[in-house]
């Protein structure tokens, strides 16, 4: 270039055009063209269940491995997928296939979430996984440093911190919609699972589609019974956590994300009938948060099973109550209320003069729009803006929040936590509630 002058260079072009025309890419490849660098290999763990719906989401990448330690609940998608490679053994997975995945799904019970997480991570791979984040507080911290330390992508699938309702929320509140917010309640209908029984001690033998071993992965060695599998492992301490972790990462996610809450300074809870391995049958849980900059201290209430708030005073006899069967949210604040399900859709202010206001003319968008959750990580992964709910900077805060009100159910005691770090003042809690002993063979 330094010989000759750019005028030259651009005459010169501008002759050979002629001869020689560049083509888009996607006009060589037709319409919808991607090409193959465009495109990540997916490998999805859990394709069963709500990893159907995951495997879904990310379809429109390459899954080019899927792995599920029961034939039956992955035969969906085994079938809709014939040309990925089929394990049971994630482990396998990995090092088989490892060179070739850029991101993995994890879509499995909550006690099997940090295992596989990290050795994704670890690997290098980019990873997406359910809600709650992880069933200990010891293991959502450990899934927080590995995406620092091995900086990848991560989201977890609290699917609606990527849609408008918690937007829209967000976005009413800082509005002054309601005022000063000094109260967020909470209810769902979860448990749909048995919860508040004891071990069962009948012999049962594992169908020949599910390996019981690797399905109890980490978790302590106990005979396979159909009262913790499929689906029906929520409600155990050992597998999961409760109505609690399965619907306050979508419930409180809005408030937390608003609010800026942090950690609670306290947390008490009510039940029924305690058990040792599993969750009540009902709960109400209530969260002291303090003050915190210019936000003044905010009281959150759970509510699950049978225990749902009052209709709230004002709602359109058109809207059922409880709102949601999934869950219920009324914002309480020193102008007014609101009311909207658990992933903030269907808001509405229970002024009726004040909801006809916001709708006809609603507050700026102030926090961009995203297609969903798993376009939002699928940009993350090829180098875009950070997931909304990514491990270290939003889901791990989040459902280590969420986390702290199953101590203060299992304990059957209120609970004082240190606001500035989330760890616990309150002492005579057994270990394993915040760090999860695994069994041989299995570690971090």
């Amino acid at each position: 270039m330094s010989d000759i002058s750019r005028r030259d260079f651009v005459t010169d072009v501008a002759k050979a055009s002629a001869a020689f025309t560049i083509v888009p890419r996607h006009v060589l490849g037709g319409p919808g063209y991607r090409a193959p660098s465009d495109t990540l290999n997916i490998a999805c763990v859990g394709v069963g269940g709500m990893g159907r719906s995951d495997v879904n989401g990310v379809s429109g990448e390459n899954i080019v491995a899927m792995c599920d330690v029961d034939d039956r609940m992955a035969e969906t998608s085994f079938l809709r997928f014939p040309a990925a490679k089929k394990y049971r053994d994630f482990r396998q997975m990995l090092d088989r296939e490892g060179k070739g995945i850029d991101a993995v799904t994890v879509s499995t019970p909550d006690h099997t979430h940090t295992v596989i997480a990290m050795a994704a991570m670890r690997m290098g791979k980019h990873v997406y996984c359910q809600k709650p984040l992880a069933r200990t507080i010891h293991e959502v911290r450990t899934l927080m440093d590995g995406a620092r330390r091995y900086k990848v992508a991560t989201q977890m699938g609290n699917q609606g911190h990527a849609g408008e309702g918690t937007r829209r929320i967000r976005e009413w509140v800082e509005a002054g919609a309601i005022g000063t917010v000094r109260e967020v309640h909470y209810w769902t209908n979860r448990p749909i699972w048995p919860q508040a029984i004891e071990r069962p001690t009948e012999l049962h033998v594992p169908p020949p589609t599910l390996d019981w071993d690797l399905w109890l992965g980490p978790a302590a060695e106990r005979p396979y019974h159909p009262a913790y599998a499929p689906f029906r492992w929520r409600g155990w301490w050992d597998f999961g956590t409760g109505a609690l972790g399965d619907i306050a990462p979508h419930a409180m996610d809005a408030a937390y994300w608003t609010l800026n809450l942090g950690f609670p300074s306290r947390i008490e809870a009510e039940t029924t009938r305690p058990f040792p391995e599993t969750a009540p049958r009902v709960s109400r849980i209530v969260y002291d948060f303090p003050s915190r900059g210019a936000r003044p201290a905010v009281r959150v209430v759970w509510r699950d099973g049978e225990l749902a708030a009052a209709r709230p005073e004002g709602l359109p006899p058109e809207h059922p109550w409880p709102y949601s069967d999934v869950g219920s949210q009324v914002w309480i604040g020193s102008d007014g209320m609101f009311v909207a399900d658990a992933y903030g859709e269907r808001l509405v202010h229970l002024n009726a003069a004040r909801h006809k206001e916001l709708t006809a003319s609603p507050p700026p968008s102030k926090y961009p729009r995203v297609p969903n959750v798993y376009a939002e990580w699928i940009a993350a992964c090829k180098g875009g803006p950070a997931a909304g709910s990514s491990f270290a900077e939003h889901s791990g805060p989040l459902t280590q929040m969420v986390l702290l009100g199953n101590f203060a159910v299992r304990a059957g005691k209120p609970i004082d936590v240190d606001p500035a770090t989330g760890n616990l003042k309150t002492t005579g809690i057994p270990e394993h509630y915040w760090k999860p002993e695994y069994r041989k063979g299995w570690t971090l």
